[in-house]
């Protein structure tokens, strides 16, 4: 195909049955807005332009993709049907470029579907089309003797015998815009709706002379949309299963495909294991043979090769080098930073913390704004005291430290090279290497001291 690609995203409908204020096209899957992952398969095409034509929630549908200054916004003011949505559009158009129509809330539709569509097409019109067990709502894909696309007849103006029919429209159209712009201008409103179908541009077509293509989707699943709160929870169980399926193929075990979400992008290595419930937020890399404990949440992180979470971690813009151990209950927080070897253990939370080598944390602590070297032992219950009240300070730790058990470090503050600071310290002064740093109150015993009495 030498025509310039011009995709025209139909978004104009208000979902009532979403029982929302939100617009239906804004409705999450995967934490992402439907009609972002209609837009963002439409690019995977690479088209000249993408148009999206808006209607109820305008304002609201614009702001979420303020980002994306190169989309072009065409308003549906007064909704009469998906032929007229496309007519909003097609002024922008030119008559040489070919068209592709997509529905803003069919998430599932996959880029090689379209290719498909979009070759067979040709010079005439193509649709895509799918094989489903209950065809009840969807358009019809009427077929003459030798199986040809004879036209598409909507549900409610559908034949019984017609309703029998399994092979149903995805509402994806694409054709030369010139033509198309030419059969819209043919089509009528006597039908239930009074609306100007898309899909009657078939019966046009064909009667032109114009081949007409209709492309089968190998997956039904793709052209599923959502009117309801229950087709929108199916779409997001068919997304994580994709998701999981994806993972499978990159070479990680899943234990459970159906109890495994991914809100992102995620890649992985050879050997991965992913127990049930985790959750994956952004941009996640796991390395080769990393395992991830059931519970988990992981956003904007990489783990090396090798990690091991536990159970019931969280875990967000941090960064390990492999060969560690994190968890259970842990949370590391953005700018934490693991070299290989490291351990921060169950209900230990850190903040711009960075480990070297070999260091451990294994419970019970806060490690915030930490500079922390390489074979250090950190204590339970030790606190990098890091806000004042106003500013955040630095606490340094250097290689080979112990560090003893509910101690608080209160920053700014430095503990030299090879130091130990004794157990209950609270350390408001730099520390010397190779010492003993102890602050604890002289322990006594109060002789004839009685405990009080409650008086009846």
């Amino acid at each position: 195909m030498n025509r310039p690609l011009h995709v025209v995203i139909l978004a104009a409908g208000q979902g009532k049955r979403m029982r929302s204020p939100l617009p239906k096209v804004l409705q999450p899957v995967a934490q992402q807005p439907l009609l972002a992952h209609v837009i963002a398969t439409a690019r995977s095409l690479e088209p000249a332009a993408v148009h999206v034509v808006y209607g109820h929630g305008g304002d609201e549908v614009q702001a979420a993709f303020s980002a994306q200054p190169d989309l072009r916004w065409a308003l549906q003011a007064e909704q009469l049907g998906t032929g007229h949505a496309v007519q909003m559009a097609l002024p922008e158009i030119p008559d040489e470029a070919m068209v592709l129509v997509l529905l803003g809330d069919a998430p599932l539709m996959r880029s090689e579907s379209l290719k498909r569509v979009l070759e067979d097409a040709g010079e005439g019109l193509g649709v895509l089309s799918a094989r489903v067990a209950d065809p009840t709502g969807y358009g019809r894909m009427v077929r003459d003797a030798d199986g040809a696309l004879a036209s598409i007849v909507e549900h409610k103006d559908a034949s019984p015998s017609q309703h029998a029919i399994n092979e149903v429209n995805s509402g994806v159209i694409a054709a030369p815009a010139g033509a198309l712009k030419r059969w819209l201008g043919q089509v009528g409103q006597d039908n239930s709706q009074g609306e100007i179908y898309l899909t009657d541009c078939v019966a046009i077509a064909r009667a032109e002379g114009a081949s007409v293509a209709a492309t089968v989707a190998e997956q039904a699943e793709e052209i599923l949309g959502a009117n309801d709160r229950w087709q929108l929870a199916e779409l997001e169980r068919h997304y994580q299963r994709r998701a999981a399926m994806a993972l499978c193929e990159q070479g990680a075990t899943v234990l459970d495909p159906s109890r495994v979400d991914v809100r992102g992008e995620v890649t992985v290595g050879e050997g991965v294991v992913i127990d049930v419930n985790t959750i994956f937020e952004g941009t996640v890399v796991l390395g080769a043979g990393a395992r991830i404990g059931a519970g988990c949440v992981i956003k904007d992180s990489t783990l090396g090769p090798g990690t091991r979470v536990a159970p019931y971690s969280v875990l967000e813009g941090m960064e390990c080098e492999g060969d560690s151990d994190i968890g259970p209950f842990a949370r590391l927080r953005p700018g934490t930073y693991l070299a290989r070897d490291c351990k921060v253990g169950n209900f230990v939370e850190t903040k711009k913390a960075r480990f070297g080598e070999g260091s451990k944390a294994s419970h019970l602590s806060y490690l915030g704004d930490a500079q922390i070297g390489s074979e250090v032992n950190i204590g339970a219950g030790t606190i990098t005291c890091n806000y004042d009240g106003v500013n955040k300070h630095q606490t340094v730790i250097e290689d080979g430290v112990f560090v003893g058990s509910d101690t608080q470090l209160v920053a700014p503050v430095k503990v030299g090279k090879g130091a130990t600071l004794g157990a209950g310290t609270t350390l408001t002064k730099d520390a010397p290497a190779d010492q003993l740093t102890i602050t604890r109150v002289r322990q006594q015993v109060i002789d004839g001291w009685q405990k009080p009495v409650k008086k009846r």
